[in-house]
């Protein structure tokens, strides 16, 4: 089963947000999908439909998610979604291997009245203290990057526990003892809104 984009994008604006996911099996396959909160944020926000389907080969099957939040989202929030696709068994009594496929992609759920932002990386605000790395994400945007840091000049190494920034959280990391005390900025490479990678970023360290 091969998603036609690597992220889900529901606006709340819609009220739903969709994906095609096409069977490139030469046999048909059920499809599930089921949706996976992160650690930080247990809330209940989507519905997903269908949740099982049966493929033909060849076929693309739209899933749907569609908003159902007890409470105004005003910020964008992330969840995770996981698409298997198992195979249909011969019915020939022939003895075979079947291998299920994992397709496992982030949903951010965009609010309402929020203008989209290609670059919500910029609006980090990153502080030394010490031999410790603080990053803020003082904006309404989910940041996704890599876990891997470089802090120039230099290039000491740091690593975050997430790929991911949520809106309103800070994050500490603790730099190696050696980390020169002349170091001015922070190298990542993000991902956009729509799942690219984009070049290695570098913001300031104040």
């Amino acid at each position: 089963m091969t998603p036609d984009t690597t992220i889900v994008l529901v606006k709340v604006a819609d009220g739903e947000g969709s994906i095609n996911i096409t069977n490139t099996h030469p046999s048909a396959a059920l499809l599930y999908t089921s949706l996976a909160n992160i650690t930080e944020d247990k809330e209940t926000l989507l519905v997903v439909t269908p949740p099982i389907m049966r493929v033909e080969p060849g076929q693309k099957q739209l899933v749907r998610f569609i908003v159902q939040a007890r409470t105004p989202i005003t910020t964008q929030r992330l969840k995770r979604v996981t698409f298997d696709g198992i195979p249909q068994k011969n019915n020939d009594g022939k003895s075979t291997v079947t291998m299920n496929v994992r397709q496992n992609l982030p949903v951010i759920i965009h609010p309402e009245g929020l203008a989209l932002k290609n670059d919500p990386w910029v609006l980090l605000k990153w502080t030394r203290t010490g031999n410790t790395l603080n990053v803020s994400n003082d904006s309404p945007y989910v940041v996704r990057l890599t876990k891997q840091l470089t802090l120039l000049p230099g290039k000491t190494a740091a690593e975050l526990p997430n790929n991911y920034i949520l809106a309103g959280q800070s994050l500490s990391v603790k730099l190696p003892d050696n980390t020169p005390a002349s170091v001015e900025s922070v190298q990542f490479t993000p991902a956009s809104l729509y799942g690219f990678a984009v070049n290695a970023f570098s913001a300031p360290l104040n």
